[in-house]
């Protein structure tokens, strides 16, 4: 494995140190990046983001840490240094482009070689042969003004990529974008990090841009909460492929070290379907929901075991109740083929080429069983919280704190008692199409 291109040690940055209004944006972080890798800092406004985008840029000194750039603290740097460094080591690209609009395209993208006394004959070629690989040449005589936003910041790229940097720093670089334009300039940061082999760093809140990453360090409070790997890349960094998705599946395994997966699936169903019923009665269910689980009985079978009076081997339940924990079980199965089709990608890395099907699907089941009216903004973050969930990126009590939290806070907006309803029923659909053998087995 390569020297790391960046290292970072407890690093700490505080703002207005020693003032009544000091406030420490990051918090011990310590991470290692590697040459040629793709990483994304994810997270939430205010979360110490573009606090390190800009601590490696040269630009933030810590507060206190180890802050290495190619193996050097750029903070050692002489001022002439850091101008090469922020120049020459570093491309930087922004959410808000910062063309300049009096200078045509082709003028913008090779003005810090102007700097640095290139000549024209030299620096306008260079920089024309750039926009071209970007599908930008055409639009080398004209001014950012008469460009869209998507050519915008495609230019923006260009501009980076003229000092041909060894590392490319993107700071929530499609923003402003729509989709289209966002996957133009995605794209290209993707054929940067894989034909240039640079390092490319984005910032990002957008849980879309995910997948172009070899890892993501995730971000909260200042701190480096978890870093995911992406089943979908070749690893440069050595990552623990096994701490993926924690599921009640693992709560379960560690009561039942040695029970084995299908009988813990049954324990959740139980756990899930169960009120007043007696200790026979909860035997007997579980004898019936294995034989389903493991596709030995059919619903009409089960619905029929369950009405059955106890004394003649059913379960002594009233029909109504039993047609109605035979519907919850078909559904939760059949709604769980959809985690276990998510799942048989992300382990066998052929996980986000479908993922945006997948995730439609499970937050359809959700908003259905929720039964009640949301919003669009609602609808939109309810999907990007069953997307980190079953990328890893939360815990279920995260998924259960965002539902929970007010909709002008950053959450869903639910009360309590649905958010907690909603988080229960999804880890059901979850561990039911989990294949994962586990802890004791």
């Amino acid at each position: 494995m390569p020297e790391p291109i960046i290292q970072l040690k407890d690093l700490e940055i505080t703002y207005n140190l020693g003032k009544v209004n000091e406030f420490k944006a990051t918090r011990g972080v310590s991470m290692e990046i590697f040459p040629g890798e793709f990483v994304a800092f994810f997270g939430p406004s205010g979360c110490g983001k573009s606090t390190m985008f800009y601590s490696i840029l040269g630009i933030l000194p810590p507060s206190g840490c180890e802050l290495y750039v190619k193996g050097e603290n750029p903070y050692s740097f002489s001022p002439e240094e850091m101008v090469n460094f922020q120049t020459n080591t570093i491309g930087i690209i922004y959410q808000a482009f910062f063309l300049i609009n009096s200078i045509s395209v082709i003028d913008n993208v090779v003005l810090t070689q102007t700097f640095h006394g290139v000549p024209p004959g030299k620096r306008k070629p260079w920089g024309k042969q750039i926009l071209k690989r970007f599908e930008m040449d055409i639009h080398s005589e004209k001014y950012p003004d008469n460009l869209s936003g998507g050519q915008y910041q495609r230019v923006s790229v260009s501009r980076a990529m003229v000092n041909n940097p060894d590392i490319l720093l993107a700071d929530e670089p499609t923003g402003n974008l729509d989709s289209v334009s966002t996957k133009q300039v995605m794209d290209a940061l993707e054929e940067i990090n894989m034909v240039d082999k640079k390092t490319v760093i984005i910032i990002t809140h957008n849980a879309a841009q995910l997948s172009y990453a070899h890892r993501v360090f995730y971000m909260g409070d200042g701190k480096l909460q978890r870093t995911v790997p992406n089943p979908d890349k070749k690893q440069i960094a050595k990552i623990d492929k096994q701490k993926i998705l924690v599921t009640e599946m693992d709560q379960l395994s560690k009561l039942w070290p040695y029970d084995n997966p299908v009988t813990l699936k049954v324990k959740s169903l139980v756990n899930y379907l169960t009120q007043d019923m007696s200790f026979d009665q909860l035997v007997r269910l579980e004898d019936f929901l294995r034989l389903i689980i493991e596709r030995k009985m059919s619903r009409e079978e089960f619905a029929k075991s369950l009405s059955r009076e106890y004394r003649q081997g059913g379960v002594g339940l009233s029909s109504n109740l039993a047609a109605v924990m035979s519907e919850k079980v078909e559904k939760i199965l059949h709604q769980a083929e959809d985690t276990r089709r998510f799942r048989r990608r992300f382990t066998a890395n052929n996980f986000f080429s479908k993922e945006k099907r997948l995730i439609d699907r499970l937050t359809k089941y959700l908003i259905e069983e929720h039964r009640g009216e949301l919003n669009l903004t609602q609808k939109r973050r309810l999907k990007e919280l069953v997307y980190n969930r079953m990328a890893g990126l939360i815990r279920k009590e995260e998924f259960e704190d965002s539902l929970g939290t007010p909709i002008e806070e950053g959450g869903v907006g639910f009360s309590p008692k649905p958010a907690r309803q909603m988080t229960f029923y999804f880890e059901n659909i979850i561990i039911q199409g989990n294949e994962t053998k586990l802890h004791g087995h």
